[in-house]
């Protein structure tokens, strides 16, 4: 497994090259091509359907299981800094969840920065979600789940839809968020090096490209500062080797110090999303167990208390 952390990190050796104009040998688009087919090589499990979906104008997939609970319905938000990802490289984990939950997954397919900077990714994800709701979708068998960035957007597109007056989900899973884009927390500087995926200097480069002006602490950029009060169930799931461990952490307490109902679940000895590696890795599959396991109660909770 370490093998495949580091072709998995190594497919982005060439990003911040790239991004600063130091390197034309390579481009963007086979930088993000080599990300998701590398990230594709986690086995899809057996029972599922994938087929395109159009999100309202946002283009998406939908993975569904044999077994499918009813309308359950699992909003799955993508990482990748904003600039790369997809959900091509999604299949065994939307997989995973999809089978564990019983519910069918819909990934949007968000555009990226920097072509496409803050806050339209983020726009663009909340775009779908409305497109589900206004489908007559029940938004309390709705949950939303994602990683990195897409882990931010769990709580920011809530947000968004708050204040949009769009009915909420039945809760969510932040799994190893970006939540904090100023990087100020102690494990920012005291896991460098144990994270195998990132680096405090990627990390502020992929927050600058990504933000393209706008601030660090910008609510919808950062849901640390966002006004979060009102909002569903959430658990967050962060690595102890995580240099985003710390801002998890307060990503959480801001939660909890809002009235909001969190879990925080801190894995030890784990990176970046190894959620990813659920097929091989004990505590992968054990974390996307938990996350079924909480997203499944929130849905039981919101139905019993309509």
């Amino acid at each position: 497994m370490t093998q495949r952390l580091d072709q998995w990190a190594g497919s982005l050796q060439d990003l911040g090259p790239v991004i600063l104009g130091e390197n034309r040998d390579v481009t963007l688009t086979q930088i993000r091509r080599s990300y998701i087919d590398k990230m594709a090589e986690h086995p899809t499990p057996d029972g599922v359907r994938i087929e395109p979906v159009d999100m309202g104008g946002v283009p998406g997939t939908l993975v569904t299981p044999e077994d499918v609970a009813g309308d359950r319905v699992l909003f799955y938000i993508h990482g990748g800094a904003y600039i790369v990802g997809g959900p091509g490289g999604y299949y065994g984990l939307a997989g995973a969840f999809a089978k564990a939950m019983k519910a069918r997954v819909y990934l949007p397919d968000y555009r990226l920065a920097p072509e496409h900077p803050f806050p339209t990714p983020i726009e663009d994800t909340f775009a779908a979600y409305r497109w589900l709701i206004d489908q007559g979708q029940d938004p309390r068998s709705v949950t939303f789940a994602g990683d990195s960035a897409g882990g931010a957007m769990v709580v920011t597109v809530m947000v968004m839809a708050r204040n949009a007056d769009v009915p909420l989900p039945a809760g969510g899973a932040a799994l190893s968020p970006w939540a904090n884009l100023e990087h100020t927390g102690a494990s920012m500087f005291n896991r460098e090096g144990l994270d195998p995926l990132n680096t405090k200097a990627g990390l502020d480069l992929m927050a600058r490209t990504f933000l393209g002006g706008a601030l660090p602490n910008s609510p919808e950029a950062s849901p640390v500062f966002a006004d979060v009060r009102g909002l569903p169930p959430i658990l967050v799931q962060i690595g102890e080797a995580e240099l985003m461990l710390s801002d998890a952490i307060r990503l959480a307490s801001h939660l909890g110090e809002n009235r909001v109902r969190v879990s925080l679940e801190i894995w030890p000895g784990m990176f970046h999303v190894w959620h990813m590696f659920h097929a091989e890795l004990a505590d992968g599959q054990a974390a996307v167990a938990n996350a079924a396991s909480f997203l499944g109660q929130a849905i039981c909770s919101a139905r019993v208390g309509s």
